[in-house]
């Protein structure tokens, strides 16, 4: 038979079992609907999934000679040489941000083509050095 003792620990280790799974549970909801995936334009061609509606991350190449760009906005193609995505954006663009270079771009898609764009991130390779430090550095060489 149990003794009270026992039966007072086991309702408490009980309660923080219970406690410990609820709030796992509404991290692990929470951080679900936060995540964005990285999608290409090929694969929000393809998908049947893609919701107008959701926020998505699109990452591709600028395409050559597709940038145009007035005081309010800013358009350009995102491709990934397969499928072309046309993109519309407001706001300052980051100094990375060229053609022919790489950039992710969040936001809703109005269509398969056409997305409106709430954010967008110019991506660099692991070799590259900002301008300032560059000309330091070659003035310390020479």
């Amino acid at each position: 038979m149990l003794t009270k003792k026992i039966k007072t620990r086991f309702i408490f280790l009980l309660f923080i079992i219970l406690i410990s799974i609820s709030l796992l549970t509404l991290i692990y909801f929470k951080l679900k609907q936060n995540i964005l995936y990285f999608k290409t334009p090929t694969d929000i061609f393809l998908s049947n999934s893609v919701d107008n509606n959701t926020l998505i991350r699109v990452g591709g190449m600028v395409k050559k000679d597709s940038i145009e760009q007035n005081n309010k906005e800013i358009k350009f193609i995102l491709t990934d040489f397969k499928k072309e995505l046309i993109v519309v954006y407001v706001g300052a663009v980051p100094n990375l941000f060229s053609e022919q270079s790489g950039a992710v771009v969040e936001g809703k898609l109005n269509d398969k083509r056409y997305l409106i764009a709430n954010r967008i991130l110019a991506k660099h390779d692991e070799n590259y050095m900002p301008p300032k430090m560059k000309k330091i550095l070659e003035k310390n060489v020479k």
